[in-house]
């Protein structure tokens, strides 16, 4: 007799055969078994044709289900940035760490990623080493029973290599250093952390340029081509005619040569347009922002046609990729919600949403091509977007009785964004979903059917994502105009400095009439003038520093420091610019104004966070000022000071596009690194209500007219203590 079924146990069949005693009661156990499988049969819902949700394999087991079938897997959602096409380029070169390697390419996992790896080791039960990699490069990397050097290699690429390198060639440098062994990889890492950890540590010069910085090439080649020759050709000539006019010697000489000095001139001026466009085209020769390689057409449309086939079997898709977000029973009562919606079929799709992927984080053009690939079935209906990463969930309606306004604009930030996401790792996406299906049920119907879709179904093309502008475009032609400006201004200059040497030095006020050298009468020229440079030595550029959420006691204590450092650095009676000195009182004034209204040379009881931050930033412009530094505050954190560069990133949670603001040194390497989580760097004050904070821009007072400039600030400060 062959053994009793999976489903009767340990302690059923199997054990009373094993005791003698099995085959009188074989008839009554398949009696018990076919009726427990006809009740399973009747009480399962029909509406749930597909495999239950109990069925859903984890993350870790998905995984370790692609890396059985290939030890390297790229993912479809990061198209843009690391297309699936280039696994063959990531399989040739893990086998070069001489040991059996697994590589999972995969979006930023975020929280939990670290034990990413040991998980689907367990799952996959081989041994060698893991490496997970995103759009950042090698991420994590654990050596299972292998002898590799894991974190050595995976300190090595982040330290040696620019965050623009990109993941296929910080994954190459990773395997580079794990081929060197154990040893030299030690002695490698410990190389990189001295010479580009910590705050003194070098900067590694990044590999490709922004179009920001296109934009400041083309500028200044247009300022070259047009300032340098035009230099040549009206200065050259100016200072001759003055050194003849000095010497007194005879021009008709000049006049007579075949190859006069003015055609000399004209000619060199020709040359070094020449050379400048020449040299810009060689030095600026840039065409990408990032080392993106170009994705096929089947790149942008993998993840689509996944995404589609699963929801034709199944209304909810859950990405096998992603951290499980709905447990069993979330999974079932979401499905039951549905079937229980009556206005229209509704698709969920629990699916990251990443600028890197076909449809550049646009939620809705990734619905269009989804509904369009689902056909017929899918032209109705309600689409639900979730993403299992950033926890954000999207809606769009086709030809379903619900306001489109309601979904466009009126969707609750409680569903939309989520209350207090940061400590779930699933976000709370199964509640919310459950919160928004109750939500479009209990929705007014309408007469007609409406659309909340605006119909985008165009994505940006890849190419135009990382293209950069011809150098000869854009503010090129600006820079033409300036460089012309900046000539004519030199020019001035260099004729005024003549024109005092001559009147200043007694022997250049006429000409020479003798065939003397004369140079006793040029002797003095460089001391004639009586003035000496009317600036002091600038100070040292202060290091500002403070949290995106400081304390009342931090900006009070911060307030006095600062206030009373500018009044010890600034003197008035110094030798300086006009402008800077006024500049500079004007700051120490309106912030003395907000935070010492008796006056009594302290910091008053009762002034506000919004006023103690904005005295933090005027007192931190002055100081800055003084050291040469007048530059825009960092548009994330004014408290930092002044901007070092200028940014792309992603300035509130509810901005889906990046913008470009000025940051200072530190937040640049922040959001350079995680442009979609500056936000977070944003500066908050202490609001009324306890555990309140309120972002700068919207605090009271004058603070938030920081974002227009600090001679607005100053003005508003003014105003707003009553002081004209």
């Amino acid at each position: 007799m062959p053994a009793a079924p999976a489903g009767a146990g340990p302690g059923g069949g199997g054990a009373v055969g094993r005791r003698g005693r099995g085959r009188r009661d074989l008839p009554l156990l398949a009696g018990l078994f076919l009726i427990l499988t006809l009740l399973v049969g009747l009480t399962a819902s029909p509406a749930t044709a597909a495999p239950p949700a109990g069925d859903t394999p984890t993350q870790a087991a998905a995984l370790a289900d692609r890396l059985r079938d290939d030890p390297v897997y790229v993912t479809d959602q990061l198209p843009r940035e690391i297309p699936r096409s280039t696994a063959p380029d990531f399989a040739k070169l893990a086998k070069r760490t001489g040991v059996p390697t697994y590589v999972l390419v995969l979006p930023d996992q975020g929280i939990g990623s670290d034990r990413l790896l040991g998980a689907v080791h367990d799952r996959l039960g081989r041994d060698g080493l893991y490496v997970l990699v995103d759009d950042m490069g090698v991420t994590d990397a654990e050596a299972f029973e292998v002898a590799a050097p894991a974190d050595d290699a995976s300190t090595v690429q982040l330290y040696e290599l620019p965050y623009d390198a990109g993941p296929l060639l910080k994954f190459e440098r990773f395997v580079d250093v794990v081929s060197q062994g154990r040893e030299k990889a030690a002695q490698r890492a410990e190389a990189a952390r001295k010479k580009y950890g910590g705050d003194s540590g070098e900067e590694v010069a990044e590999m490709h340029i922004d179009p920001v910085d296109r934009d400041n090439q083309s500028f200044a080649t247009g300022i070259a081509l047009t300032g340098v020759p035009l230099l040549i050709v009206v200065i050259s000539p100016y200072v001759r005619r003055w050194r003849r006019q000095v010497r007194g010697s005879d021009a008709a000489t000049e006049r007579r040569r075949l190859f006069t000095p003015l055609r000399i001139e004209a000619g060199v001026a020709a040359l070094a347009a020449v050379a400048i466009a020449l040299s810009a085209t060689l030095v600026f020769d840039q065409e990408t922002s990032s080392a993106t390689p170009q994705p096929t057409a089947a790149d942008l449309s993998t993840r689509v046609e996944r995404v589609a086939d699963g929801l034709k079997r199944s209304p909810v898709y859950s990405d096998p990729e992603s951290p499980r977000s709905l447990d069993a029973r979330q999974e079932r009562e979401l499905l039951d919600q549905i079937d229980d919606f009556d206005r229209g079929p509704v698709f969920v799709a629990l699916v990251p949403q990443l600028t890197e992927d076909e449809s550049a984080s646009e939620p809705e053009i990734f619905v269009e091509a989804v509904r369009k690939r689902i056909g017929a079935a899918g032209d109705r209906g309600v689409y639900v977007v979730a993403d299992p990463l950033g926890g954000y969930i999207d809606v769009v309606t086709y030809d379903v009785r619900i306001d489109a306004n309601l979904i466009a604009f009126d969707l609750p930030d409680s569903v939309r964004y989520g209350d207090d996401d940061d400590r779930s790792s699933d976000h709370q996406l199964g509640e919310r979903l459950g919160k928004l299906m109750t939500l479009l049920d209990d929705a007014p119907r309408v007469k007609e059917p409406e659309t909340s879709s605006l119909g985008m179904d165009d994505a940006p093309e890849p190419v135009e994502d990382d293209q950069l502008s011809p150098l000869f475009s854009g503010d090129f032609w600006p820079g033409l105009l300036v460089g012309a400006l900046a000539a004519g201004v030199v020019f001035g200059v260099v004729a005024s400095l003549l024109g005092i040497t001559r009147l200043a030095v007694p022997s250049l006020r006429r000409p020479r009439t003798t065939g003397t050298s004369g140079t006793s009468g040029t002797s003095g020229t460089s001391g004639t003038s009586g003035t000496t440079t009317n600036s002091a030595s600038p100070t040292p550029l202060p290091e500002f520093d403070a949290p995106p959420a400081p304390s009342l006691d931090f900006l009070r204590r911060t307030a006095r420091d600062e206030i009373d450092a500018l009044g010890r650095e600034f003197d008035p009676d110094a030798a300086l610019r006009s402008s800077l000195r006024t500049r500079v009182w004007d700051c120490l004034d309106a912030a003395t104004l907000l935070v010492d209204r008796d006056p009594d040379g302290h910091v008053d009881d009762d002034v506000t966070p919004s006023d103690l931050a904005a005295a933090i930033v005027l007192a931190r412009t002055g100081r800055a000022a003084l050291a040469g530094a007048d530059k825009p505050c960092c548009a994330l954190n004014p408290l930092h000071g002044p901007a070092t560069g200028w940014r792309d990133a992603q300035y509130a949670p509810e901005e889906q596009r990046l913008r470009t603001i000025p940051v200072c040194a530190q937040c640049r390497v922040l959001v350079g690194a995680q442009p979609r989580h500056a936000h977070t760097l944003r500066l908050t004050l202490p609001g009324a209500a306890r555990f309140v904070r309120v972002p700068y821009e919207e605090a009271p007072g004058p603070l938030p007219s920081i974002q227009q400039g600090i001679p607005q600030l100053i003005r508003q400060v003014r105003e707003y203590v009553g002081v004209q």
